[in-house]
């Protein structure tokens, strides 16, 4: 897998967080079980992570990786698919849509 990210051409402000920092700590939390960046953040601080950025900022960098996180995603099922025959989805409902427009939804 190529790890180099992006071209960076060295102009401009230099990032506090690397694109590979940003993605460890986005797949630590989901192993984890964080979903949500504020539960994430409440979690750790700067002494954990020096170079730690804002929230707002981990959440664009992080949605701006998101295909090359699929593409982990990816290598890293296609892995533990060699040894299991059976997998545990954890999932819960999700609404939607309110249920007194049921007979109007499309889906």
């Amino acid at each position: 897998m190529n790890c180099e990210l992006e071209f960076k051409s060295g102009v401009g402000r230099k990032e506090k967080m690397s694109d590979l920092e940003v993605v460890a700590l986005s797949l630590t939390a989901e192993f984890m079980s964080i979903d949500s960046e504020n539960s994430l953040f409440k979690e750790i601080n700067n002494q954990q992570i020096p170079n730690l950025i804002e929230r707002s900022q981990f959440n664009k960098r992080r949605r701006k990786l998101f295909l090359f996180l699929e593409e982990v995603r990816i290598k890293l099922a296609s892995h533990f698919l060699e040894f299991e025959d059976y997998f545990i989805v954890d999932s819960m409902p999700l609404e939607i849509c309110k249920f007194a427009r049921h007979n109007r939804i499309k889906i």
